[in-house]
């Protein structure tokens, strides 16, 4: 392995480790700010299914699945193809994913989109740098699920990956 090849795979093995030290431990330094400050407004990106602006999350009046993610967090990939899965069979549900990343020379907002793209996205994808969506549903883990119905009252909130079933059958109870 040459030089190059060899920080690849360190930041892989970093990332990865990072990645199972939240989903273990939670996210710190997050103080939940409760439902009561939704909807909040996020940039939203260019990607697929996704158009740059900015939307309000949840989405007002309609029962919406929000996902929190980041591009780093391996299970966030996983929990990307489970909701690509299950999305079809709710189209009257509005989809958002949003990550809590700050772009940066290092993470631009292209390479998010690229990030969204590889992995399946097809839906609103949105910014939340300061992390205000993470404080209001008091997330304390990556990916974190969130159903929310027309109302604005959420329904479900899970920390770590949530599984097909569990997703049906939650937002069956809200539709």
């Amino acid at each position: 392995m040459n030089r190059r090849q060899v920080v690849a795979a360190m930041t892989g093995l970093g990332l990865t480790g990072g990645s199972l030290w939240v989903a273990r431990n939670g996210l710190s330094g997050i103080q939940s700010r409760g439902t009561d400050q939704l909807p909040i407004r996020v940039e939203t990106l260019a990607a697929e299914g996704s158009l740059a602006g900015e939307t309000p999350v949840p989405t007002p009046g309609t029962v919406t699945v929000v996902d929190l993610f980041a591009t780093w967090c391996a299970p966030c990939d996983d929990q990307l193809e489970i909701l690509d899965a299950i999305r079809p069979e709710y189209p009257a549900v509005s989809f958002v994913s949003v990550t809590n990343e700050r772009p940066s020379e290092t993470l631009t907002r292209a390479d998010i989109s690229e990030w969204w793209n590889r992995n399946g996205g097809a839906w609103t994808v949105g910014l939340d740098p300061g992390s205000e969506l993470l404080a209001a549903f008091g997330a304390d883990g990556l990916p974190y699920i969130a159903i929310v119905d027309e109302s604005g009252t959420v329904q479900f909130g899970h920390s770590g990956l949530a599984d097909e079933e569990t997703l049906r059958a939650e937002l069956d109870a809200v539709v």
